[in-house]
């Protein structure tokens, strides 16, 4: 059996150059790694740019709030408060998993500051312990519809502490307040972390202007 997860992988390579940059991209509670692959040719991406989109598959796990129904999710959440009461070892567990596919793209031949890491609602809080506890120089982390689940048990790493970080949210989400965005926003930008912080007339979910705003925004960090 594979050590790591069942991924979905899409190319942007206009060019047919070497890949040479990667975004691993988390998907949200009950998902799939399928749930983000039609966005990609919808981003923008620059023509002479080389990227591998990586949209891991999270394990099927028994989920409280939803009465304990098994589906794919990066952790357990057992309450639905705005503190969101959360499985912590499962997040770190998730987080490792994550970052065995970082490796296995640094071993492929993508620096490790040409990887961004991405994740939607539950996706999010995983990208956010991988990204900013990493020990190697990324190139950026994306953070949609989501919070920071494990501030305290983040090995927050001064190797990424200029990384640029976006963070995107509906103000009309029902499922993530956007209150937590903004929490988000101020506990980074209050540890000294740059943060450009959005938000859009939504739901749960994304828009075609903010898919056209992360695409700009990756062409600038992984020109």
């Amino acid at each position: 059996m594979s050590q790591y997860l069942d991924v979905v992988i899409v190319e942007h390579n206009p060019a047919q150059k070497q890949i040479d940059r990667s975004v691993i991209w988390l998907h949200g509670l009950g998902a799939s790694g399928h749930d983000f692959e039609p966005v990609v040719p919808q981003l923008g991406l620059s023509k002479d740019m080389a990227v591998r989109f990586i949209f891991p598959h999270a394990p099927q796990i028994p989920v409280t709030i939803n009465g304990g129904m098994v589906m794919p999710a990066w952790y357990d959440i057992l309450e639905m408060s705005l503190e969101r009461k959360i499985d912590i070892a499962q997040i770190e567990k998730s987080a490792q998993r994550i970052n065995d596919l970082i490796k296995r793209e640094i071993e492929r031949g993508v620096a490790p500051e040409h990887i961004v890491i991405a994740g939607f609602s539950q996706g999010g809080a995983v990208a956010y312990h991988v990204a900013l506890g990493y020990p190697k120089r990324l190139a950026g982390l994306i953070a949609l519809s989501t919070y920071i689940a494990t501030n305290e048990h983040i090995n927050y790493n001064s190797t990424n502490k200029d990384i640029p970080i976006l963070i995107e949210h509906g103000t009309q989400d029902p499922v993530v307040p956007v209150m937590l965005g903004q929490q988000a926003q101020k506990l980074l930008t209050d540890k000294g972390y740059s943060v450009e912080y959005n938000t859009y007339p939504m739901a749960h979910q994304v828009c075609m202007p903010q898919i056209k705003n992360i695409g700009q925004w990756l062409n600038k960090v992984l020109k």
